[in-house]
């Protein structure tokens, strides 16, 4: 059985990063009805109703995968502090996404911060699995609709941005060149 102590440590871990995401949630809502619900979108981008239980599920695994890996790991000094560290870089990278997307409507950059964010997400992934494997375990889910996020969030940018507004890099290359 789990001290009080320990439980509240728990608690808190958990709900660390619900936090960003409740205060990212009030910066959505504002954005559904204004501007996000008059985007083209791919067949395959699920409904509106889907994202809050599912970051509400993400949210609570991956901190209470930070809570095994900080208890195991030997809390902030111990060999957790790099898996720790890459925690707080993934997590930091997971709430700038919505103001990003939703409050400045940068769909290019979104993408670019989404590839990141899953880029984060996956050596988090392996550090926490090589100082707690359950704790790495949990952040597959966590992976998978990184993943299809990051595909959703192309198709998007992609389906928004007429042609004029997107350039290769030979034609950017080439551009400054002939200045």
């Amino acid at each position: 059985m789990q001290s009080k102590g320990e439980i509240a440590k728990i608690v808190g871990a958990v709900l660390l990063p619900q936090l960003g995401g409740f205060v990212n949630g009030k910066l959505t809502r504002t954005q559904i009805t204004e501007w996000y619900n008059h985007l083209n979108f791919p067949w395959f981008k699920p409904p509106n109703w889907l994202f809050a239980p599912v970051w509400t599920a993400l949210y609570s695994g991956m901190g209470y995968a930070s809570y095994l890996v900080w208890k195991t790991g030997g809390g902030f000094g111990g060999p957790a502090q790099l898996p720790l560290a890459l925690y707080g870089t993934q997590l930091a990278l997971n709430w700038a996404w919505t103001p990003i997307f939703f409050g400045l409507h940068q769909l290019k950059w979104s993408v670019v911060e989404i590839l990141a964010l899953t880029g984060s997400v996956a050596a988090t992934g392996v550090a926490f699995y090589r100082i707690n494997p359950l704790a790495g375990y949990l952040f597959v889910p966590y992976f998978a609709w990184c993943a299809f996020a990051s595909a959703l969030n192309y198709q998007i940018y992609s389906l928004n941005t007429s042609p004029a507004s997107t350039a290769t890099i030979e034609e950017v290359t080439d551009d400054a060149k002939s200045k």
